[in-house]
């Protein structure tokens, strides 16, 4: 009989850390709460970064080493971010977030070597610049109760709250997977509550079909 890997308890701690509950991720209307106040209070590339994160699940360090010539931003239509980290991927980039991107680009006047999100005086953007706008936005736009509960309490909760996104969206959690530059495995650790049986839809006639034994004669 096949006996089971063994797992460490510090495995099972970790993986057990990994989940993150619904309760957890800020809602599309929160995201989009916090941004459009980041957009009025704040200058400089420090919007334009965090609607970028928030729409492409890039990390903040990702997001941050982008450069012009990375984006693929046809105006009105799906774009795409090649993301050099790692083995590379690409991320599709949707078509509010092309128009934001646009204008920051016209706005900054960047050229196609340049940094997509450089900081005011040069470099790249400095994360003490964006976590402290994103602090400033969740005492602002957030309920006392949501922030004691640190809820987005890290500029990553942005990228959690993306993938899950495309998670109820419908996006195989290959893809999102692929996308999230993660695996699959770790998708389904991370989302438990994307993957409950019960709120699957089972064609139970066509699964009858399928597990069904050929017909054997009797003898």
């Amino acid at each position: 009989m096949p006996t089971l890997p063994d797992v460490s308890c510090e495995e099972l701690c970790s993986l057990s850390k990994l989940a993150i509950g619904e309760s957890s991720l800020l809602s599309a209307d929160q995201v989009r709460a916090l941004l459009e106040w980041i957009q009025e209070q704040s200058s400089g590339a420090v919007f334009p970064f965090l609607a970028f994160t928030a729409g492409t699940a890039l990390s903040p360090g990702e997001a941050a080493s982008v450069r012009v010539q990375d984006v693929t931003l046809p105006e009105g239509e799906l774009g795409e971010v090649l993301v050099r980290a790692g083995q590379g991927r690409r991320v599709p980039v949707s078509p509010d977030i092309v128009g934001v991107l646009r204008r920051w680009i016209n706005e900054a006047g960047l050229e196609a070597e340049d940094l997509l999100f450089p900081a005011e005086r040069g470099g790249p953007l400095a994360s003490s610049e964006y976590k402290s706008v994103w602090s400033q936005a969740r005492q602002a736009v957030l309920s006392s109760g949501e922030v004691r509960a640190h809820l987005g309490e890290r500029v990553s909760s942005l990228r959690d709250s993306c993938l899950d996104r495309w998670l109820e969206a419908g996006v195989p959690a290959w893809g999102v997977a692929e996308w999230g530059g993660v695996s699959a495995s770790w998708i389904a650790l991370r989302y438990p509550h994307r993957f409950r049986l019960e709120d699957i839809e089972l064609d139970w006639d066509h699964l009858e079909e399928i597990l069904r034994l050929p017909d054997v004669p009797e003898r």
